[in-house]
């Protein structure tokens, strides 16, 4: 397990780093991130709705339009920039909030023509809702990094940037997997995710702080960069922990121990990305606010 877990995370960082290198040549628009973002939605879409009992299963039709419509709402940023007299007014984040708001009233509509009795409607319309909420505007937070002003120190930001908000969550889930299975004893969460332990928390925590020091000094380096990288790496690590307990809780529910079986030595989909989703509003407010930004 440890050995494919290796190899398999080895080759997502190496497709990461190539899809950011290889988008750069075509700023702003970034069609690998586009691609990438499209198939990792509509597969986690899947395995989270299969992780929903049937009777409470959200119209999946609306959940994935939902989901691409907030994807493509994202790249608005560049059209912006390209063609500002067409667009002056679509801004993102409006759009994102105006995308939620149509699915809710669309699952309503939708339950509302095919009502026959009493039963999980509400609960249907409230899924709806999780879902496009759950992966399409916590992604949407690490989507926007992609699109950080350069910096007079760094015209690589926004790439660093996305760096920092993938791997520091993503290194801190490898070494709290590494520290737990060596020194593990005391159990985080018994009931929720039994293989959890406070040792591989802490482990996971020193191996975020590195990863984000040593991110923070591919960059321009500003003033307290080394203090303010670090407490990046205890805040963003800390988020992708309790994100990977939040999925873990969405399988309790759903009575599953992974999502599926798509990613050899993880699981699901949403095994891998977990952490980064819970991570990335934490990490875009580090990271867009200048005072406090260790790029």
């Amino acid at each position: 397990m440890f050995r494919t877990r290796a190899i398999v995370g080895s080759l997502l960082a190496v497709l990461i780093l190539g899809s950011l290198s290889g988008d750069d040549y075509f700023a702003p628009w970034y069609p690998f991130l586009l691609m990438f973002t499209i198939v990792l939605a509509l597969l986690g879409g899947h395995e989270l709705l299969g992780l929903i009992p049937a009777s409470r299963r959200p119209y999946t039709l609306l959940c994935y339009a939902g989901l691409l419509a907030i994807i493509a709402a994202n790249w608005v940023r560049p059209l912006n920039h390209e063609w500002p007299q067409l667009v002056p007014f679509a801004v993102p984040w409006h759009l994102i909030l105006g995308i939620v708001a149509g699915v809710f009233i669309a699952a309503f509509l939708i339950e509302m023509a095919v009502f026959r009795e009493p039963g999980e409607s509400a609960t249907r319309v409230a899924f709806a809702g999780f879902v496009v909420i759950y992966l399409g505007v916590l992604a949407s937070f690490l989507i926007q990094l992609r699109w950080l002003p350069e910096s007079a120190g760094d015209p690589n930001r926004s790439r660093h940037a996305l760096m920092l908000a993938i791997f520091v969550p993503k290194c801190c889930d490898i070494g709290a997997y590494c520290a737990g299975r060596l020194f593990g004893r005391h159990k985080m969460t018994p009931l929720l995710s039994p293989k959890k332990t406070w040792e591989g928390a802490v482990g996971g925590l020193l191996l975020g702080i590195a990863t984000a020091i040593f991110g923070a000094w591919l960059g321009p380096q500003p003033d307290l960069w080394v203090l303010k990288a670090i407490a990046f790496g205890i805040t963003v690590g800390i988020a992708g922990i309790l994100g990977d307990l939040a999925e873990s809780l969405i399988k309790r529910e759903g009575q599953r121990k992974d999502a599926s079986q798509a990613v050899p030595g993880f699981g699901g989909v949403l095994d891998v990305i977990d952490s980064v989703l819970f991570a990335a509003p934490v990490a875009y407010l580090w990271l867009t606010t200048a005072r406090i930004s260790p790029l």
